[in-house]
């Protein structure tokens, strides 16, 4: 009987570890490059690495805390470093967030990725993923091989933050260097500092503290599943590109953009995405080609306002590479620029 009541406990125990395995949250984590997969030949030099060089599964194999936090599956998207990003590699990305969060056994994405280009294809699935189930984007400021790598403790806090049940319905976000961001405001700040991620005006949705979140805000910009754009069936995105004001910009600019068939103008204007002569004449010769046009700041910080004076869309509070991305989802719905002046101020 004794040895009937041992055996009997042992299997509760086994199956009770068994069972709380089971009931981890199902993590995928989908992988596209960047300095958080680079290499170097020395382990002090943080520049002039090779970003891209690592497996996704290497990076997971190097926090083997991860399986104590949720059960871990790796996907390789691409290998490459930020600079190179494509609309058509976060178009193809979108799709297949969306396609592993419609599965029941998905619970959250993380996704690597460099840090160069970070905040455009974040804020790009922020608008277009359509699931409340977490999405979390992770990075490095230094390769793998540095003595202080950051990559394996953020990675560590991403997939943290994706298990957290409370992480539903917040939106796209940003986990680096112990900070929750929002994929709407937060953006590189620094060239090489590892605390480079910041939403200046706006801070942070949250934490982390001893390795559990801590939130205390929200965002009140519409987002993933209450978003309108669907790109699940797109084969490809409109051309968006981006002209920078400054003293003597030249009106050529624009012909160059005409004549190659662009479907919208991003302008960083100076101060409150002010348009010089030059750049007026040009902006008006690309409106009257059809061409959609939305001025956003070369300041870094504020809201840039809607004007009489001014042509163009107001960007409101994107800076000119999140505009370039939300007048591109844009576009693949409307032209109608009283529409597109909504969508930059409620997304």
């Amino acid at each position: 009987m004794k040895f009937k009541a041992l055996l009997a406990s042992a299997l509760l125990i086994v199956c009770s570890i068994c069972y709380s395995e089971v009931k981890l949250p199902h993590i995928r984590v989908l992988a596209t490059g960047g300095t958080i997969a680079g290499a170097a030949p020395t382990n002090t030099q943080t520049i002039d690495y090779k970003a891209g060089e690592l497996s996704v599964q290497t990076l997971i194999d190097a926090v083997p805390e991860l399986k104590n936090i949720a059960q871990i599956e790796g996907e390789q998207i691409v290998n490459i470093d930020s600079k190179n990003m494509t609309s058509d590699i976060i178009l193809t990305l979108s799709q297949r967030v969306n396609e592993l969060l419609a599965k029941d056994d998905v619970d959250g994405i993380v996704i690597t990725h460099g840090t160069d280009t970070l905040d455009e294809t974040s804020y790009f699935l922020n608008l277009t993923v359509k699931s409340d189930k977490p999405v979390v984007f992770t990075a490095a400021m230094r390769p793998s091989t540095a003595i202080s790598a950051d990559g394996p403790m953020n990675l560590l806090e991403a997939v943290t933050v994706a298990a957290d049940p409370k992480s539903k319905n917040r939106g796209v976000m940003i986990v680096t260097n112990d900070r929750i961001g929002s994929a709407r405001f937060t953006t590189k700040t620094n060239t090489t500092t590892t605390d480079s991620f910041h939403a200046i005006e706006q801070g942070a949705l949250g934490v982390i503290v001893g390795g559990k979140p801590h939130f205390e805000t929200r965002v009140d910009k519409i987002h993933t599943k209450d978003s309108t754009f669907d790109v699940s069936n797109l084969k490809a995105l409109p051309t968006v590109v981006i002209i920078y004001g400054y003293q003597d910009d030249p009106e050529y600019l624009y012909d160059a953009v005409i004549a190659n068939k662009a479907d919208g103008i991003v302008y960083v204007g100076t101060g409150d995405g002010s348009v010089s002569d030059r750049s007026r004449n040009g902006i008006n010769k690309a409106l009257d080609a059809g061409i959609v046009v939305v001025r956003a700041s070369r300041t870094g910080n504020g809201v840039v306002s809607e004007s009489n004076i001014e042509p163009g869309i107001a960007s409101d509070s994107l800076n000119p590479a999140k505009a370039r991305i939300l007048l591109m989802t844009a576009l693949t719905q409307t032209r109608d620029p009283k529409l597109i002046q909504q969508y930059f101020h409620n997304y």
